[in-house]
């Protein structure tokens, strides 16, 4: 980690990077201190890795064991998909419903890691145990790093924190289900949607990703009565193709017209100019 290697500058979305030369990164954005990279990045595994508790009684409320709910928590470590899965259960889904669910909100994770593995540039050896901690909160914490030592300095600062007091947490929480009571008054489940939104919102800085995300939720909330559980996630991921596609035919429309007006334009030159010939033809015979 001692080397300081200047990430490209930011340009677009949050963590979003330019192709330009490191150089000029260097410049623009001044190297930020080991200190305030530790401290943002238990700001953000402390206050998600309490919600651990919560998945703890969700997934105890939902049938399984406390065996079970500590292996999701160890293994699979990533929060939307383990609610996904244990909300899915609780409310009566088929298993494999609720597992296909779980799987596509964590294949996010994956594109995460594509984008990680340039930034941090690990050693190979080291690769798959960092890819266990490819998660949203750590990609949050890492992207706006300015160098390569505080973008590796926040990945493991976040993932570390995260991943002992997530799983801690999850424990006390499924022991701690029976005293509880109904876990569904307590509304417990919405705890890392909610963090996870806090975290999200932010990186929404266009129009359309405004818009994709937007039409996402819409979908989600119109099908969850009528699909069973698990389904309606599914099917909000059409909300982008299907942003694109719209975005791709109103590009399209306003090429064309653009394309008309040249011509248009053109045209109206060539016969302005056919009238000037015309008359100085005229002015000459005369």
């Amino acid at each position: 980690m001692a080397e300081q290697t200047a990430l490209p500058e930011s340009t677009g979305p949050a963590g979003a990077m330019s192709a330009g030369p490191p150089g000029t990164a260097a410049e623009a954005r001044p190297d930020k201190p080991d200190a305030a990279v530790v401290r943002d990045a238990l700001g953000v595994g402390i206050a998600v890795g309490l919600s651990g508790f919560a998945f703890g009684v969700t997934s105890a409320g939902s049938g399984l064991s406390l065996l079970q709910t500590c292996v999701l928590s160890l293994l699979v470590f990533t929060g939307a998909s383990q609610f996904a899965l244990v909300g899915a259960l609780a409310a009566g889904g088929n298993p494999y419903t609720a597992a296909a669910g779980a799987f596509f909100l964590g294949v996010r994770n994956a594109f995460y890691g594509l984008r990680l593995s340039q930034l941090l540039a690990l050693p190979r050896a080291v690769r798959p145990f960092a890819a266990h901690w490819v998660i949203d909160e750590t990609t949050a914490v890492t992207l706006p790093q300015p160098t390569r030592r505080a973008a590796r300095i926040g990945f493991t600062a976040t993932g570390l924190t995260l991943y002992v007091l997530w799983n801690l947490t999850t424990l006390v929480g499924a022991l701690g289900a029976e005293a509880l009571g109904d876990t569904d008054t307590w509304g417990l489940d919405a705890a890392s949607p909610a963090v996870f939104l806090a975290l999200l919102a932010p990186m929404l800085k266009s129009t359309t990703e405004r818009v994709t995300a937007g039409l996402a939720v819409l979908l989600a909330l119109t099908l969850l009565p009528v699909l069973p559980a698990g389904v309606p996630v599914l099917l909000s991921a059409l909300a982008a193709p299907v942003v694109l596609f719209l975005m791709g035919r109103t590009k399209r429309g306003q090429y064309a017209r653009s394309t008309e007006d040249a011509g248009s334009a053109e045209d109206a030159g060539s016969t302005a100019d056919g009238t000037a010939t015309q008359r100085k033809k005229g002015e000459r015979r005369s």
